[in-house]
């Protein structure tokens, strides 16, 4: 039975451009690596996905290990370890959202206000209408040239879980939520509920036996052992 371990990014930047880590989503790598290391984590490969997030993440915590003088796989990259594009669906199905409910319109012209702002707490939280265009694109309500759900998805799991030992891998709070979910054979709005709570370089861990899938980790962080470590966004 081989251990899996599904590791989300560090916290991101802005808003405005959230893929890259910000100097706690760094610090959050480095510890991360760090508490590997300390508990004898040794990983027969590490694969992230081409997002600038979960590479950062990923070199971080294999800077640990050669810091400690310890061997490293290389970094395999795998795009379907992508997250899925919240600005694409803003561009695709917010207009469709906004010409049917005031309500909705009404929170994206504020989000959008506030976005201008560096110091605001949009940059950190999900907003009502983040929701709301993520639930109407797992429903496929509406038509757009992005990315469906399904199609999401099926791409996220064609994602590299590499050959043989222990794996590691950097990827985002979908993606990982996914493959739970089909451990626990989950519908997809309960997905999305797992992929919400979900800290940054949380540690979830999965064991793979043939074709058949076992939770054993979800959400951990016995790393982030300082309050401002543990964010959400």
């Amino acid at each position: 039975m081989r251990t899996i371990y599904l590791i989300r990014h560090g916290q991101g930047g802005s808003r405005q451009d959230y893929d890259q880590l910000s100097e706690i989503g760094h610090r959050q790598a480095r510890v991360l690596g760090e508490y590997f290391v300390q508990q004898g984590i040794m990983l027969g490969g590490i694969v992230s996905g081409e997002l600038r997030r979960q590479r950062e993440t990923a070199e971080g915590v294999a800077a640990a290990y050669r810091a400690a003088g310890l061997e490293c796989p290389e970094i395999q990259s795998d795009a379907n370890w992508n997250e899925f594009d919240l600005d694409a669906l803003y561009t695709g199905i917010g207009p469709q959202l906004c010409r049917e409910d005031d309500q909705f319109r009404v929170e994206f012209e504020s989000l959008r206000r506030q976005m201008a702002e560096a110091a605001s707490p949009v940059h950190r939280a999900w907003a009502k209408c983040d929701t709301t265009v993520v639930r109407a694109w797992i429903e496929g309500r509406y038509e757009f040239g992005g990315e469906s759900f399904t199609a999401f998805r099926e791409r996220v799991g064609k994602g590299n879980l590499g050959g043989e030992g222990s794996m590691a891998v950097f990827t985002s709070a979908t993606p990982i939520a996914i493959w739970i979910g089909r451990a626990l054979e989950l519908n997809p709005l309960r997905v999305m509920q797992l992929a919400g709570a979900m800290h940054n370089t949380a540690i979830n861990m999965l064991r793979v036996k043939a074709e058949s899938l076992r939770l054993f980790q979800y959400n951990g962080i016995p790393h982030l052992n300082q309050n401002d470590l543990r964010t959400f966004r």
